[in-house]
């Protein structure tokens, strides 16, 4: 249009910008149905030509007022076509020459069934896979509660392979017990009805859980700590780790000088394993509130602390009433279900296995070797835990546990007896695996008998215990020595010690047999101990054999004369043969040592033989301690010889 030159300056510098945009606006249409006439023949002919595909677009603006030329708005196309390249990660936003836009979700699910459609497999790579798992474990754990536990576990077991993302499971589960420490209890029945099936996931969720504490411990961190103990304590009522972890717990907080934090987070840690002490471990509760009632005494705590520990006997006195160890939504597993590892917390061998929480690319056939493993075992636990529960996985769950089911009857075309059967090969690997040759579980055992043995109250309490372990065949020595060691560390000799030793004794022929066994080294070596552990350890078995819980016949190892003996078995011998007089005095002793049926037995404590310098060596002997009378048929013997 004509611009109007009377109008003032502004209004005209306004018109006549309108008229240039209005010309701009005209040319760059054309000039864009030129270019895509252009790129049609391109297209057609097979050619393209740069300076086509750049579109420039040349215009002069009133030519009558001489003013410079502007360039046009520049085109996305335009751009595209210089070689704005976009990533080649994802897939292109526009589908159309139309320039429609398409979500990536919905570009997904078109190229999915474009892809089936066309009789093409669809296979997930194993990075999506990776996040899929995490997602899954990741959103149940947020959904969890005591009410959503059922499902959510016949879920976690369904779409997670929790072999592979053990790691992702153990991470999640620490750091929502650090979030939210009230949940610590759910948290800890989920992870244990997990560790009935897969237990290698519960061994390492709960050496993480030490090693955590044992950091936040390092660290002074009170609130990680707290949220550590309360996981902890929960694992010890789920049967999951030895009460003894939470007596080393409580020997730590309250070790030395104690601050107010740990004597509050000790306090707190009690609450939770209180009632379950109280029944596997009355002795260590004892001590454990004989130690806070001196450090209420001491007064070197806060106010608020002292007022705590109060409450924390009157929750004693009342029986921890409030305090249940499992509620009664959360107990899903049975006692002899359960495994329980016996983890001490200074153990040096604790491995948090911090490679299993990121991805790792693995080969195409070992990554499906691995997926259809785990389909295999999720089959048999969905099997199994519907066979159990009952409807507890909720419809879906039975649905698709079923079906599951189904497929693999049709299959294998099996009866189910003859799938129970095929089990029992799996079961007996899976025990022999469990078995450790580097002499790890040795030391355990060893640890384990000796807390027993000293935080028993009384001796029918340690041999309840003790009794209870299940020591395997073939390790009755270890208890035995234990035994012996700790008799030997005393000040004085404890009959606490000797009624032990009495009780497993009388209870079964293996343990008597070990006894027998652990006498004769004992006498061949005797030399090593010093003079307190040498009469320790002959009182234990002058205890024993004045019972009759070891029979008299280990008494032929011992050959009393002057080649023979040292100065420590000497002195063995007179303790053992003094205390066997004093308890049942020296004529019952008489009459047992000249009994002819055990005559083959005693002939080196009361030599005859053709050396008369034996005979009177063993005579001077009993003299000797006292016991004369002993000494009546050598003497006899002696003058008729």
């Amino acid at each position: 249009g004509e611009v109007d030159l009377s109008t003032p300056r502004q209004g005209g510098r306004r018109r006549r910008t309108s008229g240039v945009l209005l010309e701009l606006s005209s040319a760059a249409k054309a000039a864009l149905g030129e270019t895509r006439e252009c790129k049609d023949e391109d297209k057609k002919g097979g050619k393209t030509d740069p300076s086509a595909e750049e579109g420039e677009v040349k215009t002069r603006a009133n030519d009558d007022n001489g003013e410079k030329s502007r360039p046009p708005p520049r085109d996305h196309r335009a751009g595209q076509s210089r070689g704005y390249k976009k990533s080649s990660k994802r897939p292109p936003a526009r589908t159309s020459e139309l320039g429609v836009y398409i979500p990536p979700s919905k570009r997904l699910e078109l190229q999915k069934a474009k892809e089936e459609s066309e009789g093409k497999s669809v296979s997930m790579n194993q990075r999506e896979s990776w996040d899929l798992l995490r997602k899954s474990i990741h959103g149940t754990i947020n959904r969890l509660n005591s009410s959503t536990m059922k499902p959510l576990i016949g879920n976690l077991f369904e779409k997670a392979n929790l072999i592979r993302g053990r790691g992702l499971l153990a991470r999640a589960l620490l750091k929502a017990t650090q979030t939210s420490p009230a949940y610590a209890n759910v948290y800890a029945a989920l992870i244990a009805v997990i560790n009935t099936k897969l237990p290698e996931v519960g061994e390492l969720v709960l050496s993480r859980a030490i090693l955590s504490f044992r950091r936040f411990y390092r660290r002074r961190d009170r609130a990680g700590a707290l949220a550590m103990v309360q996981f902890l304590g929960h694992l010890v009522n789920q049967q999951m780790c030895h009460e003894l972890l939470a007596l080393q717990i409580v020997t730590v907080l309250l070790e030395g000088d104690p601050t107010d934090d740990s004597v509050e987070i000790c306090v707190s840690f009690i609450k939770t394993v209180g009632t379950f002490l109280e029944e596997v471990s009355p002795a260590g509760t004892h001590a454990v509130f004989e130690r806070l009632r001196g450090i209420l005494h001491e007064g070197e705590v806060g106010k608020r602390v002292q007022y705590e520990i109060e409450q924390l006997f009157e929750i004693r006195k009342g029986g921890f009433r409030d305090y249940p160890t499992i509620v009664e939504e959360l107990d899903l597993v049975e006692s002899e279900d359960q495994i329980t590892f016996e983890l001490g917390l200074d153990d040096e061998n604790l491995k948090k296995m911090e490679l299993l929480d990121v991805f790792r690319e693995e080969d195409a056939e070992e990554f499906e070797g691995n997926e259809r493993l785990w389909a295999k075992i999720r089959g048999e636990i969905l099997g199994e835990s519907g066979s159990d529960s009952g409807s507890s996985g909720g419809d879906s769950d039975t649905d698709s546990g079923s079906a599951s089911g189904a497929d693999s009857e049709s299959d294998n075309e099996e009866p189910r007896n003859n799938q129970q059967l095929a089990l029992i090969p799996d079961q007996k690997l899976a025990t022999t695996q469990i078995q450790d040759l580097s002499e790890s579980d040795l030391i355990h055992l060893r640890r384990t008998i000796y807390l027993t043995i000293m935080s028993s109250a009384t001796f029918e309490e340690c041999a309840h215990k003790l009794a209870r372990m299940s020591i395997p065949e073939g390790r009755e020595c270890e208890l035995i020595n234990m035994i012996i060691e700790c008799c030997s560390q005393e000040r004085t000799f404890l009959r606490y010690y000797g009624l032990v030793s009495q009780r497993f004794c009388l209870m079964h022929r293996r343990w008597t047999a070990a006894f027998d066994v652990a006498f004769r080294e004992q006498y061949g070596t005797i030399h090593r101990l010093e003079t307190n552990k040498l009469r320790n350890v002959a009182k234990l078995f002058a205890h024993l054999l004045h019972t009759d819980a070891l029979p008299w016949t280990v008494l032929e190892c011992i050959r009393l004369n002057e080649d023979d003996t040292t100065s420590s078995s000497r002195i063995f011998v007179k303790i053992l043969v003094q205390e066997m007089a004093e308890a049942i005095g020296i004529q019952s002793l008489k009459d047992r040592f000249d009994d002819q049926s055990m005559e083959a037995f005693f002939g080196g404590m009361f030599p005859k033989d053709a050396n008369p310098r034996n005979t009177r060596y063993a005579i001077n002997f009993f003299t000797s301690i006292g016991l004369g009378p002993l000494t009546d048929g050598l003497r006899e013997y002696l003058k008729n010889a």
